[in-house]
This record gives structure tokens, sequence and C-alpha cells, in this order.
């Protein structure tokens, strides 16, 4: 704080001098009309003029100068009016510079000095009319201000009566305020983001406390201003402006005589409702004059014209009801005879628009401030006393002076000293006076009670005891705020040494602020005189817990206790604080006034009576008395109570909702909710005469700590909010909840708040709850006392500790020091942005030395200077487990930077020294290295930027570096030096101890430091890279020189790059380069890219190329070269045997890249790139000829270049002749149809073409072979194809080779060029397919591409003209005769399927048509089968439609019998009918399945199967029969004698339908295959079914319901299926053993499916799943087994693995879902050898690993019949994925496999081997977190797999890479139907883009 200076001629001066530099910076940036004002202060001989400050800056400076010279020698008053002009005429000038020169130069102020001088409007009247108007109203004027002096002393002495002590402006002690710069500020904390930066100075509520002096002082100069002054309840505000009225009246104070003084109290305002003039203000409700209405008259007109001669002081605007707002200022002025509300007069006064030039003072509370905003000319804050003045309070009020009462007074002190929550009200006088009160009754009540329990009292004293008594009654008698009594003479004197005998235990003082106040109320309500002062023995024993801080032996005033509760509940709701005798009872009114509790204040009605008003002691007690009436009363729901209940923020905004209260409410509901004042509110409520008080009180704490749990888990919370959270808390003695409330703050962040001991002592009890884990503490810019640091040790298990302001200096820091080594878990410390020099530094450094635990110190942003970093360097050594010191913004010097390099080599564990400048700097520290060992650590780094070193300078910090321990890294960026500072670092740089890089960013900016800085690759061997770019896109200069970290290499094995870029070379440089570089045999990569080197640079960069042995890459791009380049570099890829590849783009002037291989034999391939490039004729002709002299295999890229007819006409005449030509590539060349199909003629042109592959705008491709091809493949797509086109593309196919694919999808080709194409398809040779998809077809072009069937060698056509547009036409690979139609989509009509119809005529070869989703109606259907005429010996047909079902699905199926005589079987499967025709042949076969049948709807057809006597098979399975159904059929099985099968299989349970067909099924002899799943067969119904049992050769009873008895009939009678061969049946562990029984007795099964076998592990499994395995022992002809969900383990499987080598016609096993074991699982495998039939195998969910499938890899080739292998949820690993994939080679039948989350990502190598598998369709790889290396394999596996329609990806890793390269597979791949990529890395919008390339290609769950 400032040093306290009073105005006075003694010092002005002085202090100008003082502050002259700092006041010439804050004017020089003034403009320049203020300095004119300034300057104009001074005589025209000071020696200056205005013309001085037109001219320049430097004429404003001296006039500056000779402003600041003349005003230091002037007059003191003459300097102190200048100031007071300087402060204010100037902007932005620092606050603290301002608050100095105002403390002495005081305010300059409008009003006249001598009021003599101010009668102006008199003197403006004729001499002769001056004298008798004047006269009177002066004199009327001065028998007022007469008549007001005994009023204002009446009002003193009545204040004054009973205080301690004396009361005195001079010693009251204010704060200058400054006003709060920010409008409207947001109640929020800053961020963790905004931790590193420097915290800005506190401008809270309470504004910024600038200086401080006192209260007379601070009024010198407030005549005709606005003043303000602040403070809080009971800081005394109003018993100070009496006190300036009072000495007013004397003559006395800052006031002169002569003013009139108006004293106006809010609290009386507030009753004024009426509006009124000023005149009825002051003489109806201030003090009305003696006389009649001629002298009220003569006062006003006085007071109307002398404005000035009048002080307003306006008592407690916190108080007043109708607060200021902009609407109440009005534009002008008032008049002010006109009735106004108070409001507007009020605000008239303090806008000027009364009175103006008079006098305001205004007390109000600091929230209050901001309504007075703009308006205020001065603002002062009353400070709160400090400790001293508490102290010296209490020693007044005990009498200390007096020896008689000095012991007490002692221990009164010393009591409250040591409560925080005594100390922070203390610092108020009105509440030091109750603590005082508080504290003397306790005292008192401690002896008596010791006194009484003694065992008896000698008679000699007995008579200094009585007197001590009746000493004790007067001192108990009630006293009001501020009485003073003595402890008598006698009190407690001993006969010796007159010392008071102090009680032996001290009182119990109370922990929380609720407590301090039930104790307060207590005390008060207990030295009722009316009920004898004193307390009751017997109650205190009945509530021992109230008596400590409770209402203690109350019980005979709860009543009226109840009844004050309810008064200050409806006072804070009515935000009323004044209240009226007839709003309370008399009996309480009279017990309060009697206690203390109430304070008498008397007002004035609005007609002028005069009445009593009463209101409690202090806001506070009233605020607790409502709090005790909340937690004791069900008046306040909980509803209302959660409205209430919020946490005030020390944040003031214009927006807040203000109230006269302290907002401590929810203070007191909190300290209540504590369990301590249970028994207390339990009391009161008993005695508000609720019912259920105890539950009532429980709850409603409940409720309390319930809102505290919520905002403790809150996040949102601000800094202020999370402190007063912690204030409630502690009330609430929680301290579960104050773990909550640091269980979601690490760090607790405390910003621009004034911080109170008492907050800190909050802190304490919430930090203290996270024990050892730890919290930290950041205070940021908040004003914090010094007594706050001697309460912050308190806080324990502080991790972090944090200071960031300007406020904490040497001695906040020296006071820290002491504490610092309190903290035992400090581990970071910051104290930054603060006033810290070296002093400060000095002692943090020794403090925190014994702090051993800390690991990050940051001291940046202060003024510690060289001295201070010296002081924090020397304790690095002595703090083990310093993990960071920053260091940065503190005035330090290059000296301190080398004081830090120094230690480096003492302090080993330095791991980086950084420095920017002055900015930063930082010292890092490796924490895994031994500082007193040698131990392996990782190399240092330095890092020192933007530093300005001299030549000198280098050459020190060479040599310090050479002594350093070995770097990782040594940055000197930012340097900006000359040559020959470059050369001196070149010079030592071999001797430094570098390990990985040099950086010199912005330190090399010329050629010839570049050609110094090469040399360093053939000086230092440890060099192996420099890089250089003098002019990179950020306008820097970048160089780094990288090491070989160490490591010796052979010197046929160095590697060293240099990389020249952007350094402005031309072709004269390269000599000076070549000679620097030396031979440097060594150096791999050369980039000299972005220089000016040109055409003829080439030449001499070739001929140096033999010096270059181990050379690997050249960089020459944005060189400004041109096509002759480009043909020089042609020549060197022919001619140099190691340049392997020439990248070269937009003719040679961008991208120059030449690469080169140690491999020099001819089987190198050779690359030659020239893209984005408009090549000329001549150009192609010429480069083509040099490449064609190139004798290794040639890759020839012309993408993303113009490639004209000409151009590509000349390329194909050069082609031939390029025998080494390998690919060319065309990507992004070919522009039109013509120039696509002139490349297309290559096949043509060469014999060696293998692929043409042409898109436009797109990827493009022409493949080459060393020989003739045998075969080609042909693709192009996405062109607009004439007729001519077609034609030409025609011819080339007839003269070409053999075409294996034929892709000419996207080219519009359209009806009329599909069917020229077919038509010439005879005489094109065509191995594979034909894909035509998206030519926009109709159903003419389909028939025409169907038609390819009976003129073609084709084995399949498939038309879709949907969405899809899907054509292709598939050619026979694998021999086999038979062929398929496919058409979807396609909205067939009749004449479409008679033309289909006749090409099935035509096509005796064709076998199946499927047509689906045709929006086929069901007579086209029966048209077409009518007209169908087959030539074949089987014909199938299937057809789909969505209307196929139930009634229509029985109808078609009718139909279709009647009109076809050729139908072997019919079958309906949900919305599919399937035909089999058979040329003069019968019905065999008729199903309905799964198509929603009823059972009514199937009564046509019985008359059909009437028709049908040879019907073998009825499948009604999956419908709805019912008893209809079965009706149905038990009339058509006796038309059937040849019905050898039927199927009534069913979703759901079918009750009747089983017993109502028994009999019919037993008279139906024929029926061997039954299938009855999903009924119920009753009891009754069993015996009959088992009697079918004997013929029976397939049965399936699944999912039947059944009875306990009825399922053991079934199962015993099993045993007589001699003849069964097909069983599924589920079975429970009651009838296993029948069973295995039955089992036993059939050795004719082939197919067997047991379902649900409920087994457990353990002993148990040999009585189930070795019990059943067993009975299969005679099952030798088993093909089909499903033991899935067996559960069966080790013992089971080594059962089963006996019995594999028995079932040797196996052909599919299914163990999925077992609790098989790897080693188990090898041995299975390892089994099924025997079974060489075998052909799926299903493994999915067990345990097996990397030994059975190494097994698989043994066992798996040696079964050729595989097609379905299913592994999926096992755990293979990687080994097994590598097993997997060599067994998938020898797996030729294989269509589908299975290999989802089988515990390994690396599944590569089995994708790339499915291209040995011809036949695979379908393939299952999800859920295994592969990467794009598994989509890149599927992708080269794709076109391999012809069959290949279904791959799952689902839930890996592939990203849109990966996603792409499957995209691009896909186009050569027709026969995929889906890609499942739900759940991989690919974007929504990647996804969506991806989809809409490939509709293929599915991104859903779906």
């Amino acid at each position: 704080m400032d040093e306290e200076l009073e105005p006075g001629d003694e010092n002005v001066n002085s202090v100008l001098a003082q502050e002259s530099s700092e006041l010439f910076d804050s004017l020089s940036r003034q403009p320049p009309q203020v300095i004119m004002k300034l300057c104009q202060m001074m005589p025209s001989s000071a020696g200056w003029n205005t013309e001085q400050l037109t001219s320049n800056n430097t004429s404003v400076t001296e006039s500056i100068k000779t402003l600041l010279e003349y005003f230091q020698a002037s007059k003191p008053a003459d300097c102190r009016s200048f100031l007071q002009s300087v402060c204010m005429l100037c902007e932005n000038m620092p606050m603290h510079l301002e608050s100095r020169l105002l403390s002495v130069a005081g305010y300059a102020y409008s009003g006249c000095e001598n009021s003599g001088q101010c009668l102006t409007n008199e003197k403006s009247l004729p001499p002769s009319e001056q004298q008798p108007i004047k006269r009177p109203r002066i004199d009327h004027w001065e028998q007022y201000i007469h008549t007001v002096i005994p009023l204002l002393q009446k009002k003193w002495e009545r204040l004054t009566e009973h205080l301690v002590r004396e009361v005195q402006l001079d010693n009251v002690w204010v704060s200058l305020r400054i006003a709060n710069r920010v409008k409207d500020r947001p109640d929020q904390t800053p961020g963790s983001a905004d931790r590193g930066s420097r915290t800005p100075e506190s401008d809270g509520d309470y504004g910024s406390f600038e200086s401080r002096l006192t209260l007379d002082n601070f009024l010198q100069g407030c005549v005709g201003k606005v003043t303000v002054v602040v403070g809080q309840t009971g800081s005394g505000k109003s018993l100070l402006m009496s006190c300036l009225g009072q000495q007013w009246g004397q003559g006395l104070g800052p006031i002169p005589s002569s003013f009139l003084f108006i004293l106006l109290e809010f609290r009386q305002l507030n009753l004024l409702s009426q509006p009124l003039s000023l005149s009825e203000l002051l003489f109806r409700h201030y003090l009305s004059p003696t006389g009649g209405e001629d002298k009220k008259r003569g006062i006003m007109d006085y007071l109307i014209t002398n404005p000035e001669q009048s002080c307003w002081v306006l008592d407690g605007y916190d108080e007043f009801h109708s607060k200021l707002t902009k609407e109440e200022v009005q534009r002008g002025s008032l008049n002010p005879e006109n009735p106004l509300p108070v409001a507007y007069l009020i605000s008239g006064l303090l806008n000027r628009q009364l009175l103006p030039g008079c006098t305001v003072l205004v007390t109000c509370r600091h929230r209050d401030v901001i309504d007075l905003e703009g308006i205020s000319d001065k603002v002062g804050q009353l400070l709160e006393w400090d400790n001293y003045k508490i102290k010296e309070y209490v020693n007044s009020f005990f009498g200390v002076t007096d020896s008689a009462n000095r012991a007490f007074g002692v221990q009164a002190s010393e009591l409250l000293l040591s409560s925080q929550h005594l100390l922070a009200m203390s610092s108020l006088p009105a509440l030091c006076n109750i603590c005082c009160i508080c504290l003397k009754h306790l005292l008192l009540k401690r002896e008596e009670k010791e006194t009484r329990v003694q065992s008896g009292v000698k008679e000699e004293e007995r008579g200094k005891y009585i007197k001590r008594k009746a000493t004790e009654k007067e001192l108990k008698r009630p006293q009001i705020a501020g009485e003073r009594r003595g402890w008598g003479e006698e009190s407690g004197m001993d006969g010796t040494n007159g010392r008071a005998q102090l009680p032996s235990t001290a009182p119990k003082i109370p922990s929380t602020l609720t407590q301090v106040y039930l104790t307060v109320l207590s005390v008060f309500l207990s030295c009722d005189p009316y009920n004898g002062g004193g307390t009751d023995t017997a109650e205190s024993k009945r509530h021992p817990q109230s008596t400590a801080f409770g209402l203690d032996s109350l019980t005979h005033c709860l009543p009226e206790l109840c009844e004050l509760t309810r008064l200050a509940w409806r006072g804070l709701e009515e935000s009323k604080i004044l209240f009226m005798k007839e709003d309370i009872s008399q009996d309480v009114l009279e017990l309060s006034v009697r206690t203390g509790l109430f304070s008498q204040v008397e007002l004035k009605l609005e007609d002028g009576m005069p009445v009593k008003a009463y209101s409690f002691i202090h806001l506070t007690m009233q605020e607790f008395l409502a709090a005790l009436r909340i937690m004791t009363s069900n008046d306040v729901s909980d509803m209302h109570l959660k409205k209430r209940f919020s946490l005030k923020t020390r944040w003031t905004t214009k927006s807040d909702q203000r109230t006269v209260f302290t907002d401590s409410l929810h203070l007191y509901v909190c300290g209540l909710a504590s369990s301590h004042c249970t028994s207390t509110l339990v009391q009161i409520a008993r005695a508000s005469g609720g019912t259920g008080a105890q539950s009532w009180v429980q709850k409603r704490q409940d409720l309390i700590l319930k809102l505290l749990k919520k905002l403790c888990n809150s996040t949102s919370l601000t800094g202020p909010k999370i402190l007063e959270l912690c204030r409630s808390v502690q009330e609430s003695q929680d301290h579960q909840l104050a773990k909550q409330v640091v269980g979601t703050r690490p760090t607790l962040e405390l910003r621009n708040i004034r911080l109170l001991p008492i907050d800190i002592d909050a802190l304490a009890f919430v930090v203290n709850s996270v024990g050892e884990n730890g919290i930290g503490l950041d205070f940021g810019a908040c004003s914090m006392e010094m007594e706050c640091l001697d309460v912050l040790p308190s806080c324990r298990f502080i991790h972090n500790l944090s200071f960031r302001s300007r406020k904490y200096g040497d001695k906040f820091a020296e006071k820290l020091s002491l504490i610092l080594p309190e903290f035992k878990t400090l581990r970071k410390f910051e104290f930054c942005g603060a006033s810290l020099t070296a002093i400060g530094a000095a002692s943090l450094a020794t403090a925190l030395q014994k702090c051993t635990n800390i690991t990050e110190i940051n001291l940046s942003d202060n003024n510690l200077k060289d001295e201070g970093i010296k002081y924090i360097a020397d304790m690095f050594t002595k703090l083990p487990r310093l993990a960071s010191v920053m260091l940065g913004r503190n005035s330090s010097t290059l000296k301190a930077l080398d004081y830090l390099i120094m230690k480096m080599s003492s302090c080993l564990n330095i791991q980086l020294l950084r420095a920017d400048g002055t900015k930063e700097v930082t010292v890092t520290f490796s924490q895994n290295s031994d500082i007193n060992s040698h131990k392996t650590k990782s190399e240092a780094t330095i890092s020192l930027l933007n530093q300005k070193w001299s030549t000198s300078e280098m050459e020190n910090l060479a040599k310090s570096l050479m002594h350093c321990p070995p770097l990782s890294v040594l940055d000197l960026s930012g340097g900006q030096w000359d040559v020959d500072i470059l050369r001196i670092l070149a010079q030592f740089l071999p001797k430094f101890k570098i390990t990985k890089q040099i950086i010199l960013n912005n330190s090399c900016s010329s050629v010839d430091g570049l050609v110094i800085l090469t040399g360093l690759l053939s000086k230092c061997p440890a060099v192996v890279d420099l890089n250089i770019s003098l002019q990179s896109s950020q306008g820097h200069k970048l160089v780094s020189i990288d090491f070989s970290g160490g490591i010796q290499k052979p010197a046929n094995k160095l590697s060293k790059t240099l990389c020249l870029c952007c350094c402005d070379l031309v072709r004269s440089n390269l000599d000076k380069l070549w000679s620097s570089l030396g031979t440097s045999s060594d150096l791999t990569v050369l980039d000299l890219s972005s220089n000016c080197l040109g055409n003829k640079s080439l030449r001499k960069l070739l001929n140096v190329l033999p010096r270059l042995h181990n050379i690997q890459e050249i960089n020459v791009s944005n060189n400004g070269m041109s096509m002759e380049g480009v043909m020089i570099l042609a020549e060197a890829l022919c001619s140099h045997s190691n340049l392997t590849q020439i990248h070269i783009s937009n003719g040679g002037s961008e991208q120059v890249l030449l690469k080169f291989c140690s491999d020099k034999s001819n089987q190198q391939l050779k690359i030659f790139r020239l893209n984005k490039s408009t090549l000329l004729p001549p150009d192609i002709t010429a480069l083509c000829k040099k490449l064609a002299q190139c004798r290794n295999n040639l890759e020839f890229d012309l993408s993303h270049s113009l490639l004209t007819e000409q151009v590509t006409n000349n390329l194909l005449k050069v082609l031939p002749k390029m025998v080494s030509l390998q690919r060319l590539n065309v990507s992004y060349s070919i522009t039109s149809t013509t120039g696509a199909l002139m490349l297309f003629s290559s096949l043509t042109v060469s014999q060696r073409v293998t692929s043409v592959d042409l898109r436009p705008q797109s990827e493009s491709f022409i493949h080459f072979d060393s020989v003739k091809a045998e075969q080609a493949s042909c693709r192009l797509t996405h062109f607009s194809m004439n007729s001519d086109n077609l034609e030409e593309l025609v011819n080339v196919l007839q003269q070409g080779p053999e075409i294996s694919v034929l892709d000419l999808s996207n080219n519009q080709l359209e009806d009329k060029g599909v069917k020229c194409l077919v038509d010439c398809l005879p005489r094109i040779k065509i191995t594979s397919y034909i894909n035509l998809s998206n030519n926009k077809l109709t159903q003419q072009g389909m028939l025409a591409v169907a038609s390819t069937l009976s003129t073609c060698d084709v084995s399949g056509v498939e038309v879709s003209l949907g969405a899809e547009q899907r054509c292709l036409i598939w050619y026979r690979q694998y021999g086999g005769c038979e062929k398929k139609l496919s058409v979807r989509e396609s909205s067939l009509k009749r004449e479409h399927l008679i033309g289909l119809a006749e090409i099935v005529s035509n096509c005796p070869s064709l076998t199946k048509l499927v047509l689906k989703e045709n929006i086929l109606q069901s007579e086209c259907i029966e048209d077409f089968v009518k007209v169908l005429n087959i030539s074949q010996s089987v014909f199938s047909v299937s057809i789909e439609e969505s209307w196929i079902r139930a009634e229509e699905a029985v109808c078609l199926v009718c139909r279709c019998l009647e009109l076809c005589n050729n139908i072997q079987s019919i079958r309906v499967h949900q919305t599919t009918i399937h035909l089999c025709l058979k040329r003069s042949t019968e019905v065999t076969a008729v199903s309905l399945v799964d198509c929603a049948v009823q059972g009514h709807q199937l009564a046509p057809m019985r008359s059909i199967i009437q028709r049908c006597p040879l019907v073998r098979e009825l499948d009604f399975s999956y419908n709805n029969l019912g008893i209809e159904g079965a009706e149905f059929l038990c009339s058509v099985l006796p038309l059937l004698p040849n019905l050898t099968s039927l199927s009534i299989g069913s979703k759901e349970i079918c009750p009747d339908v089983v017993e109502k067909l028994s009999e019919a099924l037993l008279r139906s002899t024929s029926v061997q295959n039954i299938n009855l799943s999903g009924h119920v067969i009753q009891d009754t119904t069993a015996p009959i079914v088992a009697k079918m049992f004997p013929r029976l050769q397939s049965l399936n009873l699944s999912h039947c319901d059944w009875s306990a008895t009825g399922r053991l009939q079934l199962i015993q009678a099993l045993g007589q299926c001699v003849s069964l061969e097909d069983l599924c049946l589920d079975l429970d562990e009651e009838n296993r053993v029948y069973l295995e029984q039955a089992l036993r007795k059939i050795n004719s099964i082939r197919r067997l499916k047991l379902n649900k076998i409920p087994t457990v592990m353990g002993p148990s499994e040999g009585n189930s799943v070795l019990g059943l395995l067993t009975s299969m022992e005679g099952l030798t002809r088993i093909e089909e087994i499903d033991m899935e969900g067996w559960r069966m383990a080790d013992r089971g499987a080594e059962q089963l693995t006996r019995l594999l080598h028995i079932w040797t016609e196996l052909r599919k096993i299914s163990l999925s879902k077992n609790l098989i074991n790897d080693q188990t699982g090898d041995k299975l495998v390892e089994a099924l050898i025997s079974c060489s039939h075998l052909e799926e195998l299903h493994l999915s969910s067990n345990s097996l690993g990397n030994l059975t499938a190494a097994r698989m890899a043994l066992v798996l080739p040696s079964l050729p019949h595989i097609t379905v292998l299913d592994i999926s949820d096992n755990s293979i690993g990687n080994e097994g994925s590598e097993s997997l994939s060599k067994a998938i080679m020898s797996m030729k039948k294989l269509t589908k496999i299975n290999l989802t989350s089988v515990g390994t990502s690396d599944l590569c190598a089995v994708a790339a081997n499915l291209a040995h598998c011809p036949l695979i369709q379908d393939v299952g790889l999800g859920w295994n977190n592969c990467g794009d290396g598994i989509a890149l394999e599927l992708a080269k596996v794709l076109p391999l797999c012809q069959e290949l329609t279904r791959i799952d990806l689902e839930s890996n890793s592939v990203s849109v890479f990966g996603a792409e390269a499957l995209v691009k597979a896909l186009q050569s791949c027709p026969a995929i139907r889906l890609i499942r990529l739900w759940r991989n890395k690919v974007s929504l919008i990647d996804a969506q883009r991806l989809s809409e390339k490939d509709r293929r290609l599915n991104f859903s769950s779906i």
C-alpha cells in the first residue's frame, strides 16, 4: 500500500518530484489538447508557447518537461491545483499514480470557499434593493441553522449514551475506492486455460483500494461534490454521519458552519409515499422552523439562490426501497416547489437537477455503489477493524486499564482472537460489541460454575464471594449496543498482587458462525432481569447438547422466541427491517427491548407525527432468526426454501437483485442443519405448536443437506460461489459434504475476490477432508491480508499452491516463507504475475528447500533479475523431486542464462533449459536419473531462443557448451547472426557433445553462411543431416543440424542428408557448394529445391553423380526447368544404371525428383513420371525415343497431363519400339471418347498389352507383358459412346487378342447400342464376363441381353433395371452346361414375360429362371406359366413378389397346377414361389412354408390334390393351420396313397392340431417322414404318435410342448425306430438315460440334432454328455451331427475324438458353443482326418487357440471336400492366423469361412490366401480390430474370386483409406453383392460419400 500522505504544503512538491518520471510517461500518451490546457496554467514567463504543441513530438516532449520542472518548484497551492487538473483531464492514468497524486493534492470542487462570495443573485439586484431583501433571508437562514444544531446534538447524545469509546473522525480509516471499470461484470471465474497468463488486477465489487486515509481527511474537499461513504452493515456509518453533524454544530469538521446541515435517513424516507416538494421534505420531515410561512419562504429562497451553502447527508441508501434507476434521471433542472416522489427528489439532488452546487454525502453498502456510478465524485470505503483495533475495543469494553478487570479482559481478548468467526464478526464495531457481551457472559458463567462445584468455601473468603456475586449481578444487567460497564474494583481480587483469578478452564468457543449466533441469542435472552437473569441448571442437564451453543434454560421464553422467528421471517420476505408497535405482541416487544435484541428507532409518519419503530440489533440477527423459523416451522414450504436457498457471489453486477439484508440466510440454514443443533431446533419446533417436531426437524435438515450435496457436485460454480459453498459446508460440519466439494475440483480457483481469514478457515475445513489425495489452491488477483497467511497452514494436504497478483510482493513472500515448510505434501508452487524481487526470492528459496516433495515451481512474471534467479538456481540440487522451474519475464540478462548453464554441470538431472528472450525461462528436470551416480539417462536439451549474442558472447557460450554434459538438442534460433558469428559456432561445433540436433532458425541469412554450415557434413563426422531454408512460407529462415546420436557406424553405412531449399542458389554457387562438401561420398539425400538453378545446372549436377556413391535421392524441384531439362533427365535415366525414378510435374517447372538405387541390374524397374504437363507432339515423340533406349523394365507415367489426339497418335506410333515398357499411366489425362478409343486400339498396335483400363478424368492404365499376351482384360467405362464409337470398339475387339473381361459399364449405350454389341458377341472371344451395367437399358434391352443365352456360350445373365442398374453376361469358366437367367426390379409386363418364355423355349441348356421384384401380378404369372414350353429335362422358375402370401399364395399354387401339366414340384416360401418343371411328369411335392397361410384358406387345394395322387411330400410348416388346417389334412391324407413326407412345423404352440391329426396319420401308412416341431402333444395323443415310429425314417419333435409323461412315452418308443435316419429332438436331463437306450438300438441314423441339453461342467458331465456320446458308438452311418450348445468339455471332447474315427461318412459337424479348450481342440481336429467326406466344420464360441489352428494347417489339406469353416469367437492369435492362412491355400472347394472375433487383427495373410479358393462366396472377418491392411489385401484378392458375393468387416479399424481401396476393387468385381463396414473408423460424411460411389458398401448396423 502506498505511503500515507495528507494533503499539505510541505510535501506536494516533493511527491511531484518523486513521481515525475512515471507522470511524464502518462502525459506523453495524452492528446495535445490536454497538454495545452495544462500548459496554460503556467505563466507566459515560464518559457513555452502554443506553437510548440503543434509542430512535432519532440516539441511536445519538451513542453511536458518544462511543465513538470515548473510546478516542482512552484508554490504548493499552485502545485496542488496542477495535480488536481492532471487527475481530472488525463485518461488511462495508472491507478496507483492517480491515487498517489490525489492523496497530496486533495480534490477540487466547484463551490465557493467564502460563503460571502456566493450571493451572486443578490448582487445582481440594484444596490437600493439588495439590503431590504437580503437581510431578512439571511437572518431566517442563520436562525434555522442555529435551530438545527441542537437537533443534531440531541441525536448525537442519544446515540453515544452507552458507547465504549469516543468516536473521532480522524481515528476512522477509509480507503479510496476506484469505481468499478467493468460496467457489468460477469459472474465467472477465469478457466484453467488462462492460468498461464498474467492475472488482471482485481476490480471486483469492492473496488480497488488505492490509498488509506482517515475519514476526516477523506471528507476534506467534499464541499460542492457528491461523496459516497461505503461500509458494511454495523460499521457505524449512521453514527459517523451523526458525529459529522455534531462537529459541524461545533464549528469543526470539513463542513463549514455557515452551511445548512441536513441529515436525512432513508429508513425515514421510505415512509413517504406521497409526492412532496423540497420545502415539505425539509420542514415536515427534518425540522420545522419557528415562525410562520414567511420564515419558511425566506429559508427556501435563500436555499434555492444559494444551494452551495447546504450539505445534504443521505444516510443508509441500502435501506431505500426505491432504488435509483436511469429512468429517474430527467433532462434539465427540477422545480423545487413542485411535488415530486421522494425518489425523484433524491435523484435530483444527486444529479444536480435540484440545488446545483450543494454538498451531498451518501452512505450505503458497497453493493449499492453501482447505482451511484457516474454520479459520485469520490467514493471511500470504511475499513474494517484490524486485530489491534479489536483488541483495543475489547480492552476498553472490559476495562483492562483497571487492574481489577485486567485478567478477565485479557482472557476475553485471547478467546476472541482464537476464534476466526468471532474475529471476523468483531471487525465491525456493532458485532464486536455483541461478541464482547457474549464473552463476558461465558466467562462469568464458567467462573460461577467452577465456584459452585468447589467442595466448600473458606469462611474468611465468604464475604469476598458475596461481594463478587453482587458485582456480577450488576454486570449481567442487559446491555444495548455499545454499552460499557465496569467489572467492579473488587471483582476476582486476591490478597497479594491484585491480579484477577482466572477460571481454571476456558469456556468452549462455538466452532461455527451459526453456533455463535445461537450463543448470542441464548446470552441475550438469558439476561432478562424479570426471569432472574441466570440459567437453570436442571434444564441444562436435560439438554446437555444445547447448553454449549444452543438455547439453554430458556423454556420460559420459547413462545416469545417463536414469535420473534416468525417476525424475522416475515421481515425477510417483505424486505422489512423496521417494525411498528402493532406488528409485535406486547410481551415479545417488552422482552426484546429488555434483553437488548431490539433497538428503538424514532421516525416521523407522513403527516409529520413522531412514532417509535423497532429493529433487531443487527441485520444478521434477523436473518438468523428467520433461519430458525425455516428449520422449525412448516410456514416455509420445501419449494419456497429451495427458491430461497442460493449461494451469494462477491461479484456485484447491475443486474443483481439486491435487498437490504446481508444474504447470509443460507449460512445459518446450513449451520442449523448440523446435528449439533438438532435438539435446540426440536425444542423450538415443539414450542411452535407443531406435531412430530423431531421428524419435521430431521426432514428439514435432510433437505438442506441434499441441496448442499447438489451444489457440491456442480461443476459450474464460480470462485466466489465455491468459497461460499465452503463456508456453507463448514457451517454444516458435514465432512462427507466437504469431500464431495473437492471430489470434483482438483484445484480450487479463486479470482478477483477479497479474502479474509475466516474464508481461509472455511477452505481449511473443506480441504482437510481430502486426505492424502491432496488438492490445489489457486489465488488469482485476490486481496489477501497478511492474517490470512497465519490461517493458511491449517489447510493440510495441499499439493498445489498458487499466488497471482501484483499485490503480492516481498513482504508477502517473506510472510509466506514462514509457513511454506508446514505444507509437507506441497508439490507445485506458483508465485507469478506478482511483484517479487531478489529479496523475496531469497526468502522463498530458503523456505522451498524444506519442501522436499516439491516438483514444480513457477516464479515467472516478477522482478527477480539476475540475483534472484541465482538464489533459485542454487536450490536445484537440494530438491530431489523437482521437475520444472519457470523463471520467465523477470528482467534478467544473459548472465542469468550463463549461470543456469553452469548449473547443468553440478545438477545432472536438468533435462531442459529453455529461454525465449526475456519472456520465458524454464528449467525442466529428469525424474529417472540419479544425481549421485552416472546411470544412463536421456541427454539434456538447451533452447536459447531470440537471444542477441555478440561475437565475444558467442565464443563464451561455445566454450561453456564444450564443458556441458552431453546434450540431445541445442536450439539457438532467432539470433540473426552475421557470418563471423556463424564461423565461430562452426569452429567450436565439432567439440560439442550433441546427440540429436542443433537448431539455428533465423540465425543464418546469407548464402555465405550456408556454405560455412555445409562444410560441417565433411568436417564433423557426427553430423548426418543439414537442413537450411532461407525463405519459408512463414517468413522464417530454418536451419537444423542433425547428429548421429553418438552411434558409431562403418564408413560404408553412413548416410547423410543435405537440404538447401529456398536459398536463392544459382549455377555459380554450385562450385562453392561442391568445394565445401568435399568428397561427401556418404551423402544419401540432396535437396536443392526452390532455388534458381535452371536447365544448365542439371548437367553440372549429373556430372557430380560419380562422386556421390551412396546417393538415394536428389530433389531439384522448382528451379525454373523446361522441356529441355526433361529431355536431359530422360537421357540420364537410360544412361545411369543406379538412377531408377524420375518424377517431373508441370514440364519441369515444379517437381523434379531423382531417385537412385544401389541395385544396378537390368531387372530393376525404372519409372519416368511426367505429370501435370502440356505436351506437344514433337515433345512426346522425342521423349519416347529417348526412353526406348532404356534396357530396364520401364513405367511411363503421363497422368494429369493434356493428351491431344495428335499427341496420342504420336505416342501409339512409338509405342511398339518401347519394348521395355511395362505400364503406361494415363490417369486423369483422357478427356474424350475418341482419345480413349485411340488408346484402346493399343490392343492391336502392340501384342504385349495385357490390360486396358480407361476412364475419363480418372485412373487409367495400359499394362504390358514382356512377351506376346494370350489374354487381355478391357475396361472402357464412363464414356458417352455413339454408334460410330461402338463400331470402332468392336473392330478393335475382333482384331485383338482373346478378352477375359469386357467392362463397358456407364457408357450410355442404351438399348440400341447394347443390341448392336450383343449381335457382335459371337465374333468376339470372351472368357469371363461382360459388364453392361448403368447403360440406360429398358425391358427391350434386357431381352436382347437375355438372348445371348441361346446365341453365345454364356453361363448366365443377370439384369436389374432398378436403382442398381445391373447387367452382366457370364461366360463358362469351370465347365458344365447349366445356364441361369436372373431378372430383378425390371417392371415386367405380359409381353416381356412372353419374350422370356420364348428365350426359355429356344435355350435347352437354360436350367433356372429367377424373377424378383418385377411388379408381376397373378394374371401375368399365370399367363407366363401357361405359355412356358420347356425343352429341358428339368427347369426351375423362382418368382418373388411381396403379395405372394396367405390366400393369394394358395390361389396362385392352385392356378399354376391347373394351367401347367409339367410341374413336378411347387413350393411357396415366404413371398417366393418356386416351380420345378419336367416334361411329361406329375406333381410330387406341394409346399406352403412360412407364408402366413390360415387353415381355412387351404380349402381350394382339396380339389387340386385329388387330381394329384402321386404327391409324395406335403409341407405346410410355419403357418397358422389351427383346427381347420388339421381337418383339411385329415380330409386329404386318404387321397394321397403315395405320401411319404408330411411337415407341419409351427413357430407358435398349436394345442389341438396333432391331436386332431394323429388318427389320420396313423392310418396313412405310407408316411415315413414327419415334422411336428412346435406343436402340443397331449398325453392321450402320445401313444398314437408312438405307434407310427416303427415305420419312420425322419422325425422332428423339436420345440414341442408336452408333459413329462408324454415325453417319456415318446422317447422310450424311439427304440422302435429301427429305420430312422433323421432325428431332431429337444431333451432334458430327466429323459437322457432313455434317449441313450433308444440310440443304442438305432444304427441307421444319418442326421442327428439334439437341442437344449442342460449340462454343467464338472463331474456331472460324465452323466450327460459322456453318456450320450457313448450311446452313439453304433451310429457308423452318421453324416450330420449338431452338438451346438452341449457345453462339452475335455472328457466329452476326448470321447468324441474316439467316435470320429468311426464316423467315416461324416459330412457336417457342429460343435459351436461348447467348452473345448485349445489342447482338446488340437486332438479333435487331428481325429477329423478320418472323416474324408467332411464338408462343413463349425467350431465357433469355444476356447480354441494356436494349437488347434496349427493342427488345422496339417489336417484340412487332407479334407478336400470342405466348403464351410466356422471358427469365430475363439482366440487363435497371431500364430493361429498364420497357420490358418496356410490351411486355406489347399481348400479349393471352400465357399464360406467365418473368422469373426478370433482374437487377432493380423489376418492379412488369411485374406491374401483366399485367392487360392476359387469358389469362395462368403467371408466373415468382423470384430477383430483389423486395420486398413486387411482392406488392402481384400482389394487385391477380390478380382481373383469371381464367386465371392459377401464380405463382413464390421467392427474393425478400417479407415476411409481402406474403404476407398475396396471401392476401387469393386469396379472389377461385379459378383460382389455386399461388403459390411459398420463400426469402422469411417466418418458419417465419408460413409455416405462412399455408399453413393458403390451401393454395395454397407455402413449401417442392418
